[in-house]
């Protein structure tokens, strides 16, 4: 999704304020009236016509009725999670830089921009305020992503303790008048609310059941509650209501182990303890409790495997399928590389070829060189999570070849691959890009080589100067073929499993070139075995 579509999504499907902003984050237009009322499908067509690469700016506050709270950093976040309870779900979006977009719903007009929240780097936007929203950039290409996206979460309204802040000068003065004031002004926004009674009261139950109350007692909490809901159930309604809602408990009490079972099941590869939660909607503490207790005899029966960051599981795959090696077809794709490579490896079907580089060291040039090299004969479809348009169309003119000469099929796709990969054509990811839990690239890896059929995938990712491997390190080699490491000016062949010639081994050999604008290479020397390992 462009960001053109991503700002009519917002609009159309959210109802948001939508502004066109640049890549310093300022509008690209007066936007006060848009404070007030919704942009039209075509002003937005219109702005993005005028600023093909404007970013997505959501105006904050009760246009949108979403407000926001920005969290820069690590002291911030853990300010915020003592602010909040531990079951609180809220659409998340991480910022290029790390931080946290935390998405809440805003239903006062009052409420305005704060930053520095008790005196951490913790800001507020409300009314008279705007933020960037996924897939926006900043000025180094960094996407802002959804942690939890507004697809799966609906806006929570600001939990009590947030409003107390925003309500005073700074939150160790709330007075008590000012608290009763805050509690009583939200706190019917909060719970038993038409739309969520029936949940509200399935939650209530639980905890009550949880807490060993008995039968006749809480029957008679949760009549009142029944009748205190705004509307109110009916009369009539009110004891099957209650019966309902304690069936669903019990039941619930009874199935979680299950559950967690099943959800286990038909998840792939890796998840967080938050991961389930989440899904399963495990509020309560005790819940979690038995969810722990449940993961931690998983691990001892051989199905689950603790990884190494806490809280974090790998789930053990026991299958295997046969390799029937007596009727496979012996065959190479005959592929022409860049630097000649195809001279020390060979490239089959289902292959992975990993390309890690440093940040402008060449990878999309060595990829658009591969792709003029290949295009006549093979069907290649190339993934790019960085270039627009204009800008394919202003590296592709940089080769001596006319631009309507090329023939492969180019996408702007930034994630999810494997749902998109073709089978038998080569397919080209420029670039799979991670900011956290790095552990989890090799699981995608996994999931793009599952998908093929007779065809291969060519993967770039990032890497640091000077190391071998990109991010997600040792993880990243497991299914490669073929693995290059690129600095500026030199390229390493890391691995290289299916040797071209069996006299020469391709592991640890390199060569050294100058890039010369943008997309031509030009050799410096021959292969040579590097001797800095």
């Amino acid at each position: 999704m462009n960001n053109l579509q991503a700002a009519l999504k917002y609009l159309n499907d959210y109802h948001f304020s939508v502004i066109p902003c640049n890549k310093n984050k300022k509008p690209f237009i007066r936007w006060e009236e848009f404070q007030k009322r919704l942009p039209t499908t075509e002003e937005i067509n219109k702005w993005w016509q005028d600023y093909p690469e404007a970013q997505v700016g959501i105006v904050t506050g009760i246009i949108s009725g979403l407000c926001v709270i920005d969290l820069d950093d690590a002291e911030a976040g853990k300010a915020f999670e003592e602010l909040v309870p531990d079951s609180l779900l809220m659409p998340t979006v991480i910022t290029p830089r790390g931080g946290k977009h935390h998405y809440f719903k805003c239903v006062d007009a009052t409420l305005t921009n704060k930053a520095m929240l008790l005196g951490k780097k913790m800001d507020f936007r409300g009314n008279g305020g705007y933020v960037l929203a996924p897939p926006s950039t900043n000025g180094k290409g960094n996407k802002y992503t959804f942690l939890s996206s507004l697809k799966d979460i609906a806006l929570p309204y600001l939990p009590i303790n947030i409003i107390k802040i925003l309500s005073s000068s700074s939150y160790s003065n709330v007075t008590k008048t000012e608290d009763e004031s805050v509690t009583k002004r939200y706190k019917a926004l909060q719970m038993l609310q038409e739309g969520t009674r029936d949940n509200d009261l399935f939650h209530i139950a639980n905890c009550i059941i949880k807490g060993g109350m008995k039968d006749t007692e809480a029957l008679q909490v949760l009549e009142i509650l029944a009748k205190s809901c705004t509307p109110p159930f009916p009369e009539k309604e009110v004891k099957e209501k209650i019966k309902s809602a304690l069936r669903r408990a019990e039941s619930r009490e009874r199935n979680l182990t299950h559950e967690i079972r099943e959800w286990i099941i038909v998840t792939n590869g890796y998840f967080s303890v938050t991961n389930l939660y989440n899904e399963l909607q495990l509020l309560q503490k005790e819940e979690k409790g038995a969810a722990r207790v449940c993961l931690t005899r998983m691990v001892k029966e051989g199905i689950l495997e603790r990884t190494n960051k806490y809280g974090n599981y790998r789930i053990v795959d026991a299958s295997a399928e046969k390799i029937d090696f007596l009727n496979a077809p012996y065959e190479v794709i005959d592929l022409k590389w860049p630097f000649g490579i195809e001279s020390l490896v060979k490239t089959m079907p289902k292959n992975i070829i990993i390309i890690a580089g440093v940040s402008n060291a060449g990878k999309t040039a060595f990829l658009l060189n591969f792709v003029e090299k290949n295009m006549d004969k093979f069907d290649i479809h190339y993934f790019s999570s960085e270039m627009g348009n204009m800008e394919l169309r202003t590296r592709l003119s940089k080769f001596d070849r006319p631009i309507d000469s090329w023939k492969f099929t180019p996408y702007e796709r930034a994630g999810d691959f494997a749902d998109i990969i073709k089978p038998d054509a080569i397919n080209i990811i420029d670039f799979l890009e991670i900011y956290q839990e790095h552990y989890l690239i090799g699981q995608w890896i996994k999931e793009i080589y599952d998908k093929l059929g007779k065809g291969l995938a060519i993967i770039a990712i990032q890497k640091k100067p000077g190391s071998p491997y990109g991010v997600g390190g040792v993880t990243t080699t497991e299914k490669a073929r073929l693995y290059l490491s690129l600095d500026s000016g030199k390229l390493k062949i890391e691995k290289g499993k299916n040797w071209a010639n069996e006299l020469v081994n391709p592991n640890n050999m390199c060569v050294e070139f100058k890039l010369v604008q943008g997309c031509k290479f030009i050799q410096s020397d021959d292969w040579q075995r590097d001797e800095k390992k």
